[in-house]
């Protein structure tokens, strides 16, 4: 008697797509506890800011727009840009990206894992595409909920921009979206920083709080006297950059350059990541980090490439000095004063004189001109010129100038006192805010020209 063994065919297994991965890891992300809050916090929490502090008598009048949050809606989402590029987004990627690998280390779960997906490509493409969708919705919600908030509480007035000239509410919108699309580009370099963090650094907190370390140290070197050309090379930039858009002409240069320069960084680091990851030993339960690699796959290209980034600019346009010349500070000034003495003279039912006749003119001087004619600090003293139709006299005004290094300005108005010299002006229909006691302008860095 014979028997004929007859093999079965194997079964074929089949790795799961990206697509059914990236729904897995997404759910599994709004699944926790921690993403609904912050989810719930960045559609709700904003308005509500913005409703409250437009209703007040004092306004943040220190934040960029924040003095015009009584006159328009959309001065509401750019405040919240402002404080959300220094600390709220650099907090929401380290709570998403910082954390998305690094719990997999600490519940153990990367073995069965493996076993369901059999490639750690697909893992790693569908926890950062994951990421991404979640840090997008804080972003848009963050945005969104500030409009709405600002719209509702003062309503759809024109912006007065940081040359002075007044937005009509349809291109203050347009740019306020432009402002918060442009700093999608530094918000992803901090998430694929999170992402390198978590999958280099393993189980460590170190992992979770890199996105705000290195925020903070962006936040540290905008402050320090260094060149425009290094300024413009870390990732950071379009967080500060984007007030450019409110300009007339607008400032695309230093804009374009920063948000270049976050794309670059959040394309390397996420690559780095990718690349630590597919070779790391998931075999080991006790495997804590990449330890050296991740200096040498890590902070080594980054540091590459922000050197290469500061030699581009530095060779395509003269940025080695801080960018904030007396030449430069005098022409803004007189830009913005001219626009907002329009402003005035229509507040106060005065003849309308355009920017071109009044010939406005500043004289600045550093420092009572002791000192080089140049750089930021608050010892920038300037007066003022202009000339009124048929009016023989000149018009002076005398302003006191803080600048930063980044090239804002804040000009303190010292008189006279009809012009500049108090926080309100008498109108036909009771007292308003003078735009000519204390504004904000902007000296352009790179120079274009």
């Amino acid at each position: 008697m014979t028997v004929t063994a007859v093999a079965e065919p194997a079964a074929v297994v089949r790795r799961v797509s990206v697509a059914r991965g990236y729904r897995f890891e997404l759910v599994k992300l709004v699944s926790q506890w921690r993403i609904r809050l912050l989810v719930l916090a960045c559609w709700v929490a904003p308005a509500l800011f913005v409703a409250g502090v437009s209703q007040q008598d004092t306004l943040p009048s220190d934040t960029l727009f924040g003095r015009w949050m009584h006159a328009t809606g959309w001065a509401g989402p750019l405040v919240m840009l402002g404080f959300a590029g220094s600390w709220a987004l650099p907090l929401l990627t380290s709570l998403v990206a910082g954390d998305v690998f690094a719990a997999e280390d600490r519940l153990g779960t990367w073995r069965h894992l493996l076993v369901a997906v059999r490639s750690p490509a697909r893992i790693f493409v569908a926890k950062a595409l994951a990421s991404v969708t979640v840090i997008l919705a804080l972003v848009a919600g963050l945005a969104v909920s500030s409009t709405v908030g600002g719209l509702l509480a003062v309503g759809n007035q024109p912006l007065v921009g940081l040359d002075g000239h007044l937005l009509a509410p349809g291109d203050a919108a347009g740019r306020v979206l432009l402002a918060w699309l442009c700093a999608l580009a530094p918000t992803l370099a901090l998430a694929a920083i999170g992402l390198l963090g978590s999958v280099a650094l393993g189980r460590s907190s170190m992992g979770l709080l890199l996105p705000v370390l290195v925020a903070l140290a962006m936040q540290v070197a905008q402050m320090l006297p260094l060149p425009v050309a290094v300024r413009l090379a870390l990732p950071g930039y379009a967080f500060i950059a984007w007030n450019g858009l409110f300009t007339s002409p607008a400032q695309l240069a230093p804009l374009l350059t920063g948000v270049a320069v976050g794309l670059a960084w959040a394309v390397l680091a996420t690559a780095l990541a990718y690349v630590l990851f597919v070779r790391r030993d998931f075999t080991n339960p006790a495997y804590d980090g990449s330890g050296r690699r991740a200096i040498t796959f890590g902070l080594l290209p980054l540091a590459a490439l922000t050197a290469v980034t500061v030699g581009a600019v530095a060779v395509s346009t003269p940025s080695m000095g801080s960018g904030i010349e007396q030449a430069k500070v005098q022409k803004s000034l007189a830009t913005v004063f001219a626009h907002l003495y329009r402003l005035q003279t229509r507040q106060l039912h005065r003849p309308a004189v355009t920017e071109a006749q009044s010939r406005t003119t500043a004289a600045c001087t550093k420092s009572d001109g002791q000192a080089a004619q140049e750089g930021a600090g608050n010892d920038w003293r300037c007066v003022v010129s202009w000339h009124l139709p048929g009016v023989a006299v000149t018009g002076t005004a005398i302003y006191q100038l803080d600048i930063t290094s980044d090239g804002r300005f804040v000009a303190d108005g010292d008189g006279p006192k009809e012009v500049n010299g108090y926080f309100l002006v008498r109108t036909s229909t009771g007292d308003a805010p003078n735009p000519l006691w204390q504004f904000d302008g902007n000296v352009e860095l790179l120079d274009t020209h």
